[in-house]
């Protein structure tokens, strides 16, 4: 999945505002929102099946469609037209991006925050951007209608980005001094610290990963070698990759687990989806809520290999 290009670092949101190409809407700024639609649940996909011998209908699984978000808005700018006219231009840029548009795999991020949240971010496309009259533009009014549609996955993301980087050592991680004499023999050390009531000794383990979100989350992960037959795997959902391959030293294998955007690239270029084994299912392998932990294993003789883990805390609400 390719996005939109942002020539600016995406600004910072307040409560009641959304972004979409680098032009923040909502409470605060030029470009006031009203109503919004499609803000609940998106529209199901019932897989129901009528009976063929008997009244009724056998239902069937209910998956999510397109998540529709429709925004009532107008640029407001007042004795302004030309910083309106100016607005009105970035938002049609916005729409018109090829990368987004044109691409099977292109994508609009549509940022939004509700008090009481951190940023979440949705991907999809923006579909509409139509100034719905002029007859105001002079004195710097634009009503517009705004629709973007989530498409692949329509749950929101945080807008930060969380990762690790883990070798093939995962012990655990501890800046303890080494134990007395007396404690290795047993005997009370006089020196001992005292013991902490909330730490447990698996907490010190590297691997621990947080979904603070309320979903699943699909992670992308990226094996550098030097490293022969990697085995990823989390302890939490029990969900395994594993490939059947060797890996030089400055070579790379990155899996990527979103809806609609499955792959396992060597170096970026060559498919290796091939050498996953048959129970590695890279559209089920995701993280699951709350805190989880992610292992990996490997032949690795010079002990410089290191998996990369990133992910996006996942929402069912804005």
């Amino acid at each position: 999945m390719t996005t939109a290009p942002n020539k600016h670092s995406r600004p910072e949101l307040a409560p009641w505002q959304y972004e979409i190409g680098g032009v923040v809407l909502g409470t605060g700024t030029y470009v006031p929102v009203g109503n919004v639609e499609g803000l609940g649940s998106p529209a199901t996909r019932p897989q129901d099946a009528d009976n063929t011998n008997s009244d009724g209908t056998t239902p069937g699984r209910d998956f999510y469609g397109p998540r529709s978000l429709r925004f009532e808005a107008g640029i407001k700018t007042p004795g302004d037209p030309v910083k309106a006219a100016d607005i009105l231009a970035r938002l049609e840029r916005a729409l018109d991006t090829p990368d987004a548009r044109t691409s099977p795999d292109g994508r609009h991020i549509l940022r939004g925050r509700w008090p009481g949240h951190t940023t979440r971010r949705m991907y999809g496309r923006l579909r509409r951007m139509e100034a719905t009259s002029t007859a105001n533009a002079v004195h710097g009014w634009i009503p517009l209608d705004i629709e973007f549609v989530g498409l692949d996955d329509p749950r929101w993301y945080d807008d930060e980005l969380s990762t690790l980087t883990l070798g093939l050592d995962q012990a655990a991680r501890t800046d303890r001094a080494d134990r007395t004499v007396d404690e290795a023999m047993g005997r009370p050390a006089a020196c001992r610290r005292p013991p902490e009531s909330k730490h447990r000794p698996a907490d010190e383990r590297p691997g621990w990963v947080t979904n603070h979100g309320d979903v699943p989350t699909h992670p992308s992960l990226r094996v550098h070698g030097p490293v022969t037959n990697p085995r990823i795997w989390n302890t939490a959902t029990r969900r395994v990759l594993e490939l059947g391959l060797s890996l030089r030293e400055g070579e790379w294998v990155e899996m990527e687990t979103r809806p609609g955007t499955c792959w396992a690239l060597r170096n970026g270029t060559v498919n290796v989806a091939n050498d996953l084994s048959p129970a590695s299912r890279l559209d089920l392998f995701t993280l699951p809520p709350g805190r989880s932990e992610i292992a990996w294993s490997a032949n690795d003789p010079s002990g410089t290999a290191r998996l990369e883990v990133a992910w996006r805390s996942a929402y069912t609400t804005l």
